[in-house]
């Protein structure tokens, strides 16, 4: 059972930039593909970003893609999403989620049923 732990959100002006963490707990994450996602209140949960295990391959939401950038250290069993010219719109929940990819080096899923661990979140506020 793989746990995730967020962390690095909190308030921020926008314009401003966040770097947000997210931490395996085991050492077989390293062949997970990993990802964000954001739930904002009253919303639906969104797909942000998106990291094939090995790295190699990354996908991202419309509404960051250019500002936001999504990486991962398989050394430290991290995965971090590098947020910069934050909007009021991308304040929300933000969440990392796991799949174990072994079958592919270069999946890069984008929906949250592809997805089985879950972290418990960060939140993130930008104001205006």
């Amino acid at each position: 059972q793989v746990q995730l732990v967020e962390s690095g959100g909190g308030l921020v002006q926008a314009g401003g930039s966040l770097r947000l963490s997210c931490a395996a707990s085991e050492r077989t994450a390293r062949t997970y593909a990993m990802g964000w996602f954001r739930q904002a209140p009253g919303k639906n949960r969104e797909f942000v970003a998106t990291i094939s295990w090995r790295g190699r391959s990354t996908y991202y939401g419309d509404s960051v893609q250019g500002r936001f950038t999504i990486s991962r250290d398989n050394a430290k069993n991290t995965v971090y999403l590098q947020m910069n010219s934050l909007k009021p719109e991308d304040t929300a929940v933000y969440y990392c989620a796991a799949v174990s990819s072994m079958s592919s080096m270069r999946w890069v899923p984008t929906t949250e049923r592809e997805y089985d661990y879950w972290g418990q979140g960060t939140q993130v506020t930008v104001s205006s």
